[in-house]
């Protein structure tokens, strides 16, 4: 059919369902097993519902269902992706179709990185007037049962809620109806989905005009009251952050307030500005929706893409609370799910374009500190996938070395922690220098390093001890430890703690003699891993009956 697969190729895609009638009709169905997200929502710190200001990204580009529809990846050359995961904590993938499920690479991705994904319910112009007249103006059972379809669906393709973006007027009986229907959607998700999230936009009022407010107010309260959150519209004053604050009270952080890159109408910021709209969102404590990021790709071409794209989360940094690693193990290529080649241990299998966000690794930070470190994707050489990690950077005169912070961790520290890391090390000075782990555990009187008569290391930092040889029983996974092939260097530690908790995880770049001069540097990080000894030892369960299906031999 059609619908799930692509006719020109007949390549399974993701797809969109229009109007009500599709939606209504919509069964779970064997064709669509490819849709199913494979990943599940990695564990993060802190918890998405804590009480800190939250960051939506809504991903909005030429229509939606683009490259992103091929569900096994397309032969594409140059594609958009989005990779800084940890400085966001909702991505919503939005389209004009009445009812945009989420291409599941997006969610696949996002969830890898802890990000909850929503998809989107429009109604819009004149048929969005029909639509909900039929479903809202017809009573309870009529629109119960799309909010358990709208569950049903989300619940079955494995994403994590919706926007609700009802752009038309209503009639009185069709808005009577409709805080009763967002507040048993919000039930249905909740009790569908583990985190379950329904976002309400600005739209119609309680009358049911359509009027944008750009603030929450008691013309659109009722909405807020009844679902998780309000994404504000885009053309606010700062007076109005200051209403909006004061109306939610202890909901603050449920106010999304919307900030377009695009920066249409009479907007503060956006484009490569957008941090002033974000410095003023978060002086009230508000959690900000950022529609359209895709702008660096669209309007800035291309070619320069992940140059721009950093250089435009750098700027957003200071005002985006990251999000830390929960649980363990921990193991990444950097892969970005696409690149100009397929890499393979540190080989070139395969060349030519490719684009898969479903085989995008777990991402790191992205620190910059202009003059001093830049951190990028760098795509002409990789361990495995497309692309690897590249640092660039000086060591300032009379200083050994530069510690880069990768990810941050909030975790109890297991008693032994494997680390791994493979690298290479570009330019004339690279012979000069060193490339190691560096751990850093939660300040506490309790925490100590290898055996109970050490003492408290200052600050929690550990360096792990460099292993020469694997130890036994871990020798067949970790094989590799200790040879070099196609100039990548793989490094092999081990760390014992007691009664710690896990902080952050850097690489060190040091240099072998303290020097009056700067050194530069270029590393490339290939994989980073972080394993506890005693998981990585059991014996994995056995697998049992496995089938396949939907086999097309080519």
């Amino acid at each position: 059919p059609a619908r799930y697969f692509d006719t020109k190729t007949t390549e399974p895609i993701s797809f969109f369902l229009s109007g009500l009638e599709e939606l209504l009709a919509w069964q779970p169905n064997s064709n669509d097993d490819f849709n199913v997200s494979a990943v599940p929502l990695a564990k993060r710190q802190p918890p998405l519902h804590s009480r800190r200001p939250r960051t939506l990204v809504c991903h909005d580009m030429r229509g939606g269902y683009l490259e992103d529809r091929f569900i096994q990846g397309s032969a594409t050359r140059n594609p958009y992706v989005f990779y800084h995961w940890r400085y966001i904590d909702i991505f919503v993938y939005f389209s004009h179709h009445t009812v945009t499920i989420p291409p599941v690479v997006w969610t696949n991705a996002a969830h890898r990185n802890s990000v909850s994904v929503l998809g989107t319910f429009i109604t819009e112009w004149t048929d969005g007037e029909k639509l909900c007249e039929a479903f809202l103006a017809g009573g309870e059972e009529a629109y119960s049962t799309v909010a358990e379809q709208l569950a049903r669906i989300a619940q079955h393709y494995r994403f994590d809620g919706w926007l609700i973006n009802i752009e038309n007027t209503l009639s009185a009986a069709a808005v009577g109806n409709l805080p009763s229907f967002l507040r048993e959607l919000t039930a249905r998700v909740h009790s569908a989905v583990p985190g379950g999230l329904v976002i309400w936009y600005d739209s119609v009022l309680k009358n049911g005009t359509l009027r944008w407010q750009n603030e929450l107010n008691d013309e659109n309260r009722m909405f807020f009251d009844a679902c998780d959150g309000l994404f504000t519209n885009y053309n606010w004053k700062e007076e109005q952050l200051e209403r909006s604050r004061s109306l939610a009270g202890q909901r603050q952080n449920d106010v999304y307030v919307g900030v377009d890159v695009f920066a249409r109408g009479d907007v503060i910021g956006g484009g490569f500005n957008s941090d002033k709209s974000l410095r003023l969102i978060r002086q009230y404590g508000l959690s900000a929706a950022i529609f359209a990021p895709g702008w660096v790709y669209e309007h800035l071409g291309k070619e320069n893409f992940l140059q721009n794209e950093n250089r435009f989360w750098g700027l957003l940094a200071d005002y985006l609370p990251t999000h830390s690693i929960g649980t363990l193990p921990l193991a990444t290529s950097f892969s970005l799910g696409m690149g100009t080649s397929v890499f393979q241990d540190g080989k070139d299998e395969e060349s030519g374009p490719w684009y898969d966000l479903s085989a995008q690794d777990i991402q790191p930070l992205y620190p910059e500190y202009p003059g001093r470190l830049n951190t990028s994707c760098y795509l002409q050489d990789a361990w495995c996938g497309g692309s690897s990690l590249q640092l660039q950077g000086t060591i300032p005169a009379g200083e050994e070395r530069v510690a880069v912070r990768l990810f941050s961790l909030q975790m109890p520290a297991p008693p032994k922690l494997f680390l791994t890391v493979l690298y290479k090390l570009e330019g004339p000075q690279s012979d000069d220098l060193t490339v190691a782990l560096e751990v850093t555990t939660w300040d506490s009187g309790t925490c100590f390093e290898g055996n109970p008569t050490s003492l408290p290391e200052p600050n929690g930092w550990h360096y792990p001890r460099f292993l020469p040889a694997p130890p036994p029983g871990l020798a067949k996974l970790l094989t590799a430890c200790y040879r070099s092939s196609h100039g990548w260097t793989n490094r092999c530690y081990e760390l014992e703690l007691q009664d710690c908790s896990l902080r952050d995880l850097s690489v060190i770049v040091s240099r072998q003699q303290p020097s009056p001069e700067e050194t530069s540097f270029t590393c490339l990080l290939g994989e980073v891993r972080v394993l506890d000894t005693a998981s990585v030892a059991a014996s994995p369960p056995q697998v049992h009956s496995v089938t396949a299906s939907q086999l097309w031999w080519q």
